[in-house]
């Protein structure tokens, strides 16, 4: 991982990236949270890409959030 230029040892694993453009995050949970929210964020700022989606089918109707960075 690049972070402000300096290599970091860590990885991140998006569920699944499409095209090699959208990350796209699966969830089950009752809710889509706010650090749901920001973990596919911050998985578009280090991959640079521009487009995330956050689906959720835990819920009685798909939920989904479509983040934009």
């Amino acid at each position: 991982m690049n972070y402000k230029g300096i290599i970091l040892p860590h990885v991140f694993y998006a569920d699944f990236v499409i095209e090699d453009q959208i990350i796209l995050e699966i969830k089950s949970v009752k809710n889509i949270a706010d650090e749901h929210i920001a973990q596919t964020i911050n998985y578009l700022k280090v991959s640079g890409k521009k487009l995330g989606l956050l689906v959720n089918f835990g819920e009685l109707r798909l939920n989904y959030k479509r983040l934009v960075y």
